[in-house]
C-alpha cells in the first residue's frame, strides 16, 4: 500500500487490500472511498470485502465507482461531498490513485487555481497536465 497525501485531509492509493485496513486506521484516516469498479478486481479485493474490514476497523466506507464515462459533475460533486462530511482524514483508492487524484482536482475549482491543484496532485506523484483545459474552462468565472 502507497498512501499519497495530496491535502492534509485527502490521501489517494492505488488499491488497497483487507491486510492493508489496520495501517490505514493507525495512520489516522476516518473514511475510505472506493473509487474503483468491482469489474476490475478480483473478489478479495472488491468494495464489499475491503468495506466490511474498514467498517469493522471502525472508520466510515462509501463506494463510488469511477470510469471515464463516470467522472460526471454529478459524481464530482458526490465525491466532494464525501470528503467535506467526514470527521477526518479521508483515503480514497483506485487501480493506480489517478482517478482518485482526478475527481479531486476537478472538484477544486471556486477553492484553488489550476496551478495550485496540478502542484499539489504532482507533489502526491500524479502528472495530471492534460487536465489543465478542463481546470482552466471549469474555474474560470464563467465556468
Amino acid at each position: 500500500m502507497e498512501i499519497r497525501p495530496i491535502t492534509p485531509r485527502y490521501a489517494v492509493s492505488p488499491q488497497i487490500t483487507v491486510e492493508d485496513v489496520p495501517a490505514i486506521a493507525a495512520a489516522g484516516f476516518a473514511k475510505v472511498i472506493c473509487n474503483r469498479p468491482n469489474s476490475e478486481v478480483p473478489p478479495e479485493q472488491q468494495s464489499d470485502a475491503i468495506g466490511a474490514a474498514v467498517r469493522a476497523a471502525g472508520l466510515e466506507y462509501e463506494v463510488l465507482e469511477l470510469t471515464h464515462q463516470t467522472m460526471t459533475p454529478e459524481n464530482v460533486a458526490r465525491q466532494r461531498a464525501l470528503v467535506d462530511a467526514s470527521d477526518g482524514p479521508v483515503l480514497a483508492y483506485c487501480a493506480s490513485g489517478t482517478r482518485c487524484s482526478v475527481v479531486w482536482a476537478l472538484g477544486q475549482c471556486g477553492e484553488m487555481s489550476p496551478d495550485e491543484i496540478l502542484g499539489k496532485t504532482r507533489a502526491a506523484g500524479y502528472q495530471l497536465d492534460n487536465l489543465r483545459p478542463t481546470l482552466e474552462q471549469l474555474c474560470s468565472p464563467a465556468g
